[in-house]
């Protein structure tokens, strides 16, 4: 279960990093920066959009390491352009690649604390379903949300990406 939940988080970082292939697109072709979308939000006290992807990518590395048991890689928070925070994504990925199941057989017995829990701990399970994988969702969807507002042309597909069809039984390949 672990392995796969990480393999749909890469998928969907691979989604967002096509959503911001497209923002740079829709700056160039409307003539201003990219850059300009960085500093977009939803709402006055919600995290901009860069910060938006900074945490979806913590989100996933993080909410992996903690569960496998293995180091997360660290990345600055220092992007300031569409090309870094793609770079951030593609680090993201890799790291998310580069687990198998095994690295996932002892998140029955671990445990989770981090320093803001103020010394309360979960299971690696609970970690999982409670916090990482919501958490991960909540930013990745505002990272949508903000550029099909600002005018980037996205749609449910964009968000989906490219889906494990079969073909129809009895089909000829």
């Amino acid at each position: 279960m672990y392995l796969e939940t990480f393999q749909q988080m890469q998928k969907m970082l691979g989604s967002m990093d096509a959503w911001l292939v497209a923002a740079e697109a829709h700056a160039k072709g409307r003539a201003f920066d990219p850059k300009n979308y960085l500093s977009q939000r939803l709402a006055p006290d919600q995290f901009p959009l860069v910060q938006q992807v900074q945490i979806a990518c913590d989100s996933a590395k993080l909410g992996a390491a903690r569960v496998s048991g293995k180091e997360a890689p660290s990345f600055p928070d220092d992007e300031d352009s569409i090309e870094k925070l793609r770079e951030r994504v593609a680090k993201t990925r890799a790291f998310l690649g580069g687990l198998s199941a095994a690295d996932f057989a002892a998140a029955s017995t671990r445990v989770v604390s981090l320093p803001r829990w103020e010394g309360k701990t979960m299971t690696a399970a609970n970690y999982f379903a409670e916090y990482a994988v919501p958490n991960f969702y909540f930013h990745l969807t505002h990272v949508y949300a903000i550029l099909r507002h600002n005018g980037v042309g996205l749609g449910k597909r964009d968000y989906l990406g490219t889906l494990s069809f079969d073909a129809p039984s009895g089909a000829k390949a």
